[in-house]
């Protein structure tokens, strides 16, 4: 009976790693997914992303709630609504649940850049939603 929640455990890590997947060479790690036992209902996520230099992400949106901090380069990153913002090694920026994220990209045509994003969300949502153009 114990192997049934670390099944089901394992296979919500590789569907959530599998729904990061945007574009091939861009690598995302998930650090940490954990069930919140003072938010009944709800998951803490800790995501690592890896931009190559010139890399970005394709148009998104998250169903939960996103916090984002610059490890290393530069990002550039828009909510639809709002001006293109280039976040710097430890600046962090909040995207409120349901938010459009139109750019998320490395600033740089020549270094790399890496984020660390936190988020929190329901077991059954969706960490990245593709927006139709």
């Amino acid at each position: 009976m114990k192997a049934l929640p670390l099944l089901a455990a394992a296979l919500a890590f590789s569907l959530s790693t599998a729904a990061l997947a945007h574009d091939p060479s861009e690598k995302i790690t998930v650090l940490q997914e954990q069930l919140l036992k003072n938010a009944p209902g709800k998951k803490a996520m800790m995501i690592e992303v890896d931009y190559q230099p010139g890399q970005s992400s394709i148009a998104h949106k998250h169903e939960g709630t996103a916090m984002a901090y610059v490890l290393e380069g530069e990002v550039i990153s828009q909510v639809k609504g709002e001006q293109a913002i280039t976040y710097k090694k430890g600046q962090f920026w909040y995207e409120p649940a349901g938010s459009e994220h139109l750019v998320s990209k490395n600033a740089s045509q020549s270094k790399p850049a890496k984020l660390l994003v936190f988020m929190v969300l329901a077991p059954e949502e969706q960490v990245l939603i593709p927006l139709e153009h």
